[in-house]
């Protein structure tokens, strides 16, 4: 049985909505999914755009299916009281990789300190990031919507990746993934009403929230995810820019 990663944020509702494949689910952060699928614990998983860089000789990745935004993604926020421009120091969150590299691309002058710290901005990913913005009335800056201004190109925040060589049964699974994807989109509201009961948000804002992500690994997200490992190298965040290595070849239509 095949070890799937799930991160534990409800951005992967979706993707899991009408999964029809035996797996062996395993949970947990974008951070700690990354620590276990490259040490071989897991063998597939949504893994932090700049950790597959990061490893991209002894991973593959799928080919049909990313997480990106094209524009604001709701998130993923930079929680500060002053202007961007005079953002010298941020703390960052643990959780995630692709974030904090992120960041680091689009503010390179300011400092990183760890959450809790003093700062003058905060990033926050994932349910937390969604939690402040229903909370807090401090200016939130949403950084896929940065990224697009900066870039003109979506955002590709994780691929889903595999220790090479896959273990069998990976492409069918990748299949299945698609599908579950496609329900979901065809069902928005089935989705959003079981998405609410699981992770507690209003149906309303959910059905929002899933308008705005990105499953499909076009062309236009492979642009950007190029991009963004180019900028990574370019602020020391990346030794080199690898080739994206595919579990197999197909670009979908």
């Amino acid at each position: 049985m095949i070890r799937l990663g799930r991160i534990s944020y409800v951005n992967m509702a979706p993707v899991f909505y009408r999964l029809q494949a035996e797996v062996e689910e395993v949970q947990g952060v974008p951070t700690a999914l990354n620590r276990r699928l490259v040490a071989g614990e897991i063998d597939l998983a949504p893994i932090s755009s700049i950790e597959y860089a990061r490893h991209a000789d002894t991973l593959r990745i799928l080919p049909r299916l990313c997480v990106s935004s094209e524009g604001a993604v709701d998130s993923i926020q930079l929680v500060s009281r002053l202007p961007l421009d005079r953002v010298r120091t941020v703390a960052v969150t643990p959780e995630s990789a692709t974030s904090v590299v992120l960041t680091k691309v689009l503010l390179p002058d300011a400092e990183h300190v760890p959450l809790g710290e003093a700062a003058d901005a905060t990033l926050l990913i994932g349910d937390a990031a969604l939690k402040s913005a229903f909370e807090d009335p401090t200016p939130h800056h949403d950084l896929g919507r940065l990224w697009l201004e900066r870039t003109g190109l979506p955002m590709v925040f994780a691929v889903w990746a595999t220790p090479d060589p896959p273990v069998p049964g990976t492409t069918e699974l990748e299949d299945a993934l698609v599908e579950s994807v496609r329900l979901a989109r065809a069902q928005p509201e089935q989705l959003a009403y079981e998405a609410s009961e699981r992770y507690g948000y209003p149906a309303g804002f959910l059905a929002r929230y899933f308008e705005k992500l990105r499953y499909r690994f076009g062309p236009r997200e492979r642009a950007g995810l190029y991009t963004f490992l180019e900028m990574a190298h370019d602020v020391g965040e990346l030794d080199r820019v690898p080739e994206l290595r595919f579990v197999h070849e197909e670009v979908p239509a």
